[in-house]
């Protein structure tokens, strides 16, 4: 039978693309269904800024009269500067057929060439700014907080429809427990030499301050970093308003070098364990679960450090230590079995040097590709 791809309209068409992916998930226990009153938002081309500076198409594959796949693709005007000819596919989902894949693919392709992409790169939903990165191994846990999940047949269909790996992302996993002794040694001996170093967490009252300090050390600390992408202000103050609901100020740290803030730590509950039971609606009883999720009558039970930056100019300090440090203390008072570091990048050696001497073990492989 054919399978016939088109094109779809944002947001007209959102929810019925999204609703397509339940039947491919079905009898996965591990995925997290997408919360459609946040996902209408982001596939909003009014509402989310990303639209000002990318060009998006999101196509649906049709087989049988069913929806059996999905795709976006994006030109990210960020990502062209420095990496002209390169544009990104995303939230790629199917069924067991390469065939599928491969439509899916070749449309996505088709309408990125008029801007000049020779590589598809992904899959990003839409760049490294969201959610990223197939996984390849760790399937037998659930994706933690805005990490994405997919089924394991995805990799051997990927690669057989010609897209090869470009780069591994690792997240790590500390349990429950007290810090390697050597390394609070080294943490509390480093401030105490360095007195002008100080810390704070997370001001709730002062929200839009915080989002701006910490916007000015993601796009500092990372911009070398393989796979960033400039994160505008509109596009910060998007996200950072998705993150709100579920931060807790407990969780997210502030390191000063005298009256500069040189870096930060930001980890997030994992409220992806909410999202399970609330299975994509509020209705009927998806309410109930947010509810009680958001007043923190089950809170998740554990956390992921979602990001941890240090300015160029101070990274020669050991300000993670300390950062780590305060977090890991918090998340114990909560408490929490425990902690997913990630995505961290496998040539990243000095960061994945300071997770293993805390003690932390890969635990979840993702990939991205290109062809």
């Amino acid at each position: 039978m054919t399978i016939d791809v088109s094109a779809i309209e944002l947001p007209r068409d959102a929810k019925a693309w999204m609703k397509s992916w339940w039947p491919i998930y079905a009898d996965d226990p591990q995925w997290v269904p997408p919360f459609f009153m946040d996902k209408m938002n982001f596939f909003d081309p009014a509402k989310n800024p990303y639209f000002k500076h990318a060009d998006v198409r999101c196509f649906w594959a049709r087989k049988d009269g069913r929806i059996v796949g999905t795709i976006a693709a994006t030109h990210d005007h960020e990502l062209t500067k420095h990496e002209p000819g390169v544009g990104l596919f995303g939230f790629f989902e199917f069924e067991n057929d390469p065939e599928i894949a491969r439509a899916l693919l070749a449309a996505a392709r088709a309408w990125l060439a008029p801007f000049g992409v020779k590589t598809l790169r992904g899959p990003f939903n839409f760049n490294s700014n969201h959610d990223f990165g197939l996984l390849i191994d760790g399937f037998d846990t659930p994706p933690c907080v805005a990490n994405p999940h997919n089924r394991a047949y995805y990799q051997a269909i990927y690669e057989q429809i010609g897209l090869v790996k470009a780069m591994d992302w690792y997240a790590y996993w500390l349990a429950n427990g007290p810090l390697p002794a050597n390394v609070v040694a080294i943490s509390e001996r480093f401030m105490k030499r360095n007195p002008t170093v100080t810390l704070r967490p997370l001001d709730p009252k002062h929200f839009d301050r915080e989002v701006q300090l910490f916007r000015d050390i993601y796009n500092d600390a990372w911009e070398q970093n393989y796979g960033h992408i400039y994160l505008h202000d509109d596009e910060f103050r998007f996200a950072a308003e998705g993150f709100k609901q579920i931060l807790d100020a407990r969780l997210c740290w502030f390191a000063y070098v005298g009256d500069e803030c040189a870096a930060a730590a930001i980890t997030l509950p994992d409220f992806n364990q909410v999202l399970k039971r609330v299975n994509g609606s509020l209705f009927p009883l998806g309410w109930w679960h947010l509810l009680k999720g958001m007043m923190g009558w089950t809170p998740p039970d554990a956390i992921r450090v979602f990001v941890l930056g240090v300015k160029k100019k101070f990274q020669y300090m050991p300000l993670g230590a300390p950062l780590y440090i305060k977090t890991w203390e918090s998340g114990m008072v909560m408490p929490i079995r425990g902690a997913e570091a990630s995505l961290i990048l496998e040539n990243n050696v000095k960061m994945r040097g300071a997770m293993e001497k805390l003690g932390a073990t890969i635990y979840k492989t993702y990939r991205t590709y290109e062809g």
